[in-house]
């Protein structure tokens, strides 16, 4: 038997929609390497989300609305939504290729 997620509603799903575009663009093949290279020259760990929003290096490759921020869009998230996106920005990491995940290893490692 496959492991399946459990469905939990999102509250807010304008904030949530948004803020999960704008991880998708982050990712998208085009853009994931200038990601890569913002959150490396900020001196950021690929998993540590809540410091990728505090430096705002999500918005520095997939744009946002007028005058949001990501932080922002996150904080006005309930909590089981906020674990969501955690969980879905934790799975978009896993998704980069081999070759880019070699490139940029010290982002990837755990210590």
């Amino acid at each position: 038997m496959a492991f399946e997620q459990a469905t939990i509603k999102v509250e807010k799903e304008k904030e949530f929609e948004e803020l999960k575009a704008a991880i998708t663009r982050a990712f998208a093949p085009e853009s994931v390497e200038k990601y890569l290279k913002k959150v490396a020259s900020a001196g950021l760990r690929i998993r540590d989300f809540d410091s990728v929003l505090t430096k705002g290096v999500v918005e520095q490759v997939a744009a946002l609305g007028k005058g949001q921020s990501a932080k922002d869009l996150y904080a006005a998230l309930t909590l089981t939504d906020q674990a969501q996106m955690k969980e879905f920005y934790l799975s978009k990491i896993e998704e980069v290729g081999p070759e880019l995940r070699a490139k940029f290893q010290k982002l990837y490692q755990y210590y």
